[in-house]
């Protein structure tokens, strides 16, 4: 979702281009294929996914700069509900098994197919059904159902982090998988904006088994635990005012990867995924390993949700498969609810410098 701080862009930028545009002739709105008339959610629905290539001009194109590798892209609809959509975070496994969260208080789960070169070409087994609330009823009323940020704790229990009516709540998932009830979870204790709050949030088991990192849109970052209060960590900012922290993940020890995304009607949409050595400590001691930015001819949208797997089958030896979805109910009836996977390959360490000569005495005579 967006907020106060994106409605202020849109205002700024609309009015210069009011004045601009004053003589233009206005075009027709694009014809934007709707899903069928709502009808009730899952749980087993049929998802169609298009083929998304890196680069609509060049479709062969697979080299996302960076390290990075594009491998595979999809647009994701129904015929079977119009409830597809909004999705704003997601965890996908080793084995391809996908768990994503909407801003409508729903559930989408998964099977991802890949090709022999572990490319996403796919998905299968798809299932959507409500988030339910403690009393055993499924949420009701965006105040309540705004799911923003999904973690996996490494028990296997689920946190979700709400906007609006902001906090966390923590499903148990049972050997059959069905989410058990809710139970609240520590947050942070601030005051967040009506729609600008806890939008990304992680397990980190570096710091503990019930440990996680929660983010809100302007950047502020704590360390949680279920056991203790949540303690501030240094911010995650963007490059500028008019980007948003949306998504963490785990990644290798320490190091987590950051997604944020920035828009305005003059640039559209733009997202960077960084790795970031390790988010506990002092800004001047953190480290950026790499960074993908989701930009230029590249397929654009509302990047909500970030996950990063071990390389599956075919992938390059060694990488680290990241996983990204959109939202596609931000500001325009034009977006998608895009599924993006690239790999990133750690580039090589420096060949050790030779040792320095060692110096002898000079005996004098």
């Amino acid at each position: 979702m967006i907020g106060p701080r994106f409605a202020l862009i849109l205002g700024l930028v609309g009015g210069l281009s009011g004045m601009a545009t004053q003589c233009t002739p206005r075009r027709a709105p694009p014809v934007v294929a709707a899903p069928p008339a709502p009808v009730k959610a899952g749980p087993e629905i049929g998802v169609v996914a298009t083929p998304v290539p890196l680069d609509a001009a060049n479709p062969a194109k697979i080299d996302a700069g960076g390290g990075f590798t594009y491998a595979g892209g999809l647009h994701l609809t129904s015929n079977d509900t119009s409830r597809l959509h909004g999705l704003s975070d997601l965890s996908v496994t080793a084995d391809g098994r996908l768990t994503a969260i909407s801003d409508d208080g729903d559930v989408f789960e998964a099977k991802l197919q890949l090709d022999a070169a572990g490319r996403l070409v796919g998905i299968t087994d798809g299932k959507l059904w409500p988030l339910k609330s403690p009393d055993g009823q499924p949420l009701q009323g965006k105040e309540h159902t705004d799911a923003e940020g999904l973690a996996v704790l490494p028990n296997g229990d689920r946190l979700v982090s709400f906007e609006r009516n902001h906090r966390i709540w923590r499903y148990a998932v049972g050997p059959d998988g069905q989410w058990s009830l809710p139970a609240p979870a520590p947050k942070p204790a601030t005051i967040f904006p009506d729609n600008e709050g806890m939008e990304a949030i992680t397990a980190y088991p570096a710091a503990g088994p019930d440990a996680y990192i929660v983010g809100g849109e302007e950047g502020e970052v704590w360390l949680c635990r279920l056991s203790s209060e949540c303690k501030s960590l240094p911010p995650q900012s963007g490059p500028d005012f008019t980007w948003g922290l949306t998504g963490f993940a785990p990644f290798a020890g320490s190091a987590i990867a950051t997604l944020h995304r920035g828009y305005d009607p003059v640039r559209g949409w733009r997202s960077v995924v960084r790795f970031i050595s390790d988010p506990t400590r002092p800004l001047a001691q953190q480290r950026t390993s790499a960074a993908l930015h989701i930009e230029g001819a590249m397929p654009r949208d509302n990047f909500e949700g970030v996950s990063l797997t071990a390389p599956p089958a075919g992938a390059p030896a060694g990488s680290t498969r990241i996983y990204l979805i959109s939202d596609d109910g931000a500001v325009s009836n034009n977006q998608r609810t895009l599924l993006l996977a690239f790999d990133w390959v750690a580039p090589p360490m420096p060949a050790p410098l030779p040792p320095k000569p060692v110096k002898r005495p000079v005996r004098k005579r």
